[in-house]
């Protein structure tokens, strides 16, 4: 029997909603569509291109829509969606929001605030268009960004895709290697980066790396210099313009537009294992998949107050500044989510009435375990939907967030990533929530999981594999013109299928006299991470869930070892100040993780560290790790917010017995 939802939308709420809206007008043309999320999302994939196109038309997309939807006669890896049609994405980002209504807010650590308009938006990012126009910046050239999450990193965006230029962005938090692996790669013709910011109560000083990476990048013409920090003040020395001096330039007007798959950003894999690969994303399919997503998915509207806890180095961060899109406004925060005190996002979700509120798996976990309880300290009335990822949420902290956020809001787990940036699986406010799991597939995402053969799994663990074309597939690598890097990267493993590198299960839930028939789904973690005592697939985020329900656990991280011919579990745990790890702790963890999985789950080493390591966005590294515990080197550390936490797992006495 399937389990009962936690949350579930009132009849009301659902007529409401943008995706009920929209779910109307397919069915008025198309009456054969079947009952329920389920069958329009059947029909979504059966007629993808129509869908497309429907999309375009329900939200007035700006552009020149000559040709047909889409490439017919391609494969799947190389199928392009509008392949003649034209488009601007800054064009299509400032054109919706009323000129006075807020387009921007901005919070930092140290207490500043800002507001910006739609109309102050437009100017600022059309006169930097004209100033980097004065710097032969052109379609195609790359801007690059050393620069944290705030008003001057969306306008210097808006500026380089109004031009038809390529953004790409590394957060201030990146090593001088870490920047230079991603950017020497793409050979920036204009930087504009920061001179220093506030995180954790500490000022951290970046103009140094900055005078590095200009003398490391030859293709650089200009240098826009941001004043970000009053402490740390730029050497005469430093050359380029200042940011003041580079809005002075008369507002460029004009938006080239492009082809639709032309290039709009260049994002990067998180380099843990190698130099990063450079993943280019079209125009056209970033723009359009995250208006499905947003206003579909998530409900957002023009005049909603968006906000999601990123940098500008995490593709959640292009994901957020799509919003304005909508006409939403978006709410910025730059600094640490617990500084200066643990109830900061919290209190900005209460000040700024945020309607939907994003943030990491983890941040949620580290919540609870800080005993924060916002339903109690603060008015959350406005707030509707929590979105979270990163990570699989825990169990936990689906029961966490109802418990003690806000009982009547929409937790909405979405899973997909840098590759696509934009989602596989993630929320829909017209659905039920079940613990555990994130509420739907995408629209017109043929989405499955499969065996290691390639044969779809209709229940059980597998592979997550897409097995259509996207608008927001990426157009490609940087650098690599015949595909081949790409085609490896995602084809390979099944042929003509996208392979993610999810490991996770599709859940059925049967139409009730109450709910309607909605598959679920779980992420276990990643595969290339999945663990295999005895033959048996274990995702690690199964290990996570119970291990972390352990009070003295702060967070966790699990490997295979090899051992003996075979592979067994090793548990690391980072555990609350002044708390040891013995026996009696041991046997708690090791019989909460047997009492709630199988004994197969239970590691058969769990040793304390200081740290776990962990990518600038968050997310552990278990493959780092196992590297280390192998004694294979770690190639590229720079990847790593706290690479030195890595010499905690070098030839660890629990380990070789």
């Amino acid at each position: 029997m399937t389990q009962p939802p936690l949350w579930q939308p009132s009849p009301a709420r659902r007529a409401a909603t943008c995706m009920t809206r929209f779910e109307e007008r397919l069915r008025r043309q198309f009456p054969d569509i079947d009952a329920g999320y389920e069958g329009l999302h059947r029909w979504s994939v059966d007629n993808d291109t129509r869908f497309w196109e429907e999309l375009v038309d329900e939200y007035g997309v700006l552009a020149d829509w000559d040709g047909p939807p889409v490439e017919t006669d391609a494969e799947v890896v190389g199928r392009r969606f509008f392949p003649q049609a034209r488009l601007n994405f800054a064009e299509n980002l400032l054109a919706r929001g009323n000129p006075d209504a807020v387009a921007l807010i901005e919070h930092r650590e140290d207490g500043r605030r800002r507001i910006v308009t739609f109309a102050d938006l437009r100017h600022r990012s059309q006169a930097l268009a004209a100033t980097l126009k004065q710097q032969g910046v052109g379609p195609g050239d790359r801007v690059a960004g050393f620069v944290p999450n705030g008003i001057e990193a969306v306008a210097a965006m808006l500026a380089t895709s109004q031009l038809g230029a390529v953004w790409s962005s590394c957060s201030p938090d990146f090593g001088l290697n870490g920047v230079i692996d991603r950017f020497g790669q793409i050979e920036p013709k204009v930087l504009i980066a920061i001179n220093g910011y506030t995180y954790n109560g500490k000022t951290i000083d970046t103009r140094q790396r900055v005078a590095d990476i200009v003398d490391s990048l030859p293709s650089l013409g200009k240098l826009i210099r941001i004043d970000n920090h009053d402490d740390c003040p730029w050497p005469a020395e430093t050359g380029g313009l200042g940011w003041a001096e580079a809005l002075e330039a008369a507002p460029e007007c004009h938006y080239a537009r492009q082809p639709f798959n032309s290039p709009l950003y260049i994002l990067y894999s998180s380099g843990t294992t190698g130099v990063p690969k450079c993943i280019v994303h079209g125009i056209g399919g970033t723009l359009l998949q995250h208006i499905k997503e947003q206003a579909l998915h998530t409900d957002l509207r023009a005049g909603d107050r968006l906000f999601y806890y990123t940098t500008c180095g995490w593709m959640m961060w292009n994901w957020l500044i799509s919003g304005l899109a909508l006409g939403a406004t978006l709410v910025l925060f730059d600094g640490s989510p617990f500084s200066p005190s643990p109830e900061v996002l919290w209190d900005i979700a209460e000040r700024e009435q945020i309607r939907i509120f994003g943030a990491s798996a983890k941040y949620y976990a580290a919540c609870e375990k800080a005993g924060l309880k916002p339903r109690q300290s603060h008015n959350l009335d406005a707030l509707d939907a929590l979105l979270s990822t990163g990570s699989p949420l825990a169990h936990e902290s689906f029961d966490y967030l109802y418990r003690d956020v806000k009982a009547d809001v929409c937790v909405s787990s979405i899973s997909g990533g840098t590759d696509i940036v934009s989602c596989f699986a993630l929320g829909n406010p017209t659905l039920p929530v079940y613990r555990g799991e994130l509420q739907c597939l995408g629209l017109a995402m043929d989405v499955t999981f499969v065996d290691d053969d390639g044969q779809a799994l209709p229940q059980g663990k597998g592979e997550l594999v897409c097995r259509n074309a996207f608008p927001s597939m990426p157009v490609g690598f940087w650098n690599d013109p015949d595909n081949a890097r790409f085609r490896d990267a995602y084809f390979s493993r099944f042929e003509g299928l996208w392979a993610h590198g999810d490991y996770g299960e599709i859940v059925p839930h049967p139409a009730t006299s109450t709910t309607p028939e909605q598959r679920g789904v779980i992420i276990h973690g990643r595969s290339d991470a999945t663990l295999n005592p005895g033959g048996v697939r274990i995702g690690t985020a199964e290990i996570y869930r119970q291990v972390e329900k352990v009070d003295a656990v702060l967070e966790a991280l699990a490997i295979g070892q090899n051992w003996d011919d075979d592979v067994r579990v090793v548990l690391f745990v980072r555990l609350r100040d002044g708390i040891t790890l013995d026996d009696d702790l041991r046997q708690t963890i090791c019989q909460t993780i047997r009492s709630n999985t199988t004994p197969r789950h239970v590691p058969a080493r769990i040793v304390q560290v200081p740290d776990i390591p962990r990518t600038i966005s968050g997310k552990i590294v278990e493959l780092a790790v196992r590297n280390v515990v192998h004694g294979e080197a770690v190639r590229n550390k720079d990847a790593l917010a706290n690479p030195d936490a890595l010499a905690y797992f070098e030839d660890l006495p629990e380990l070789q017995q």
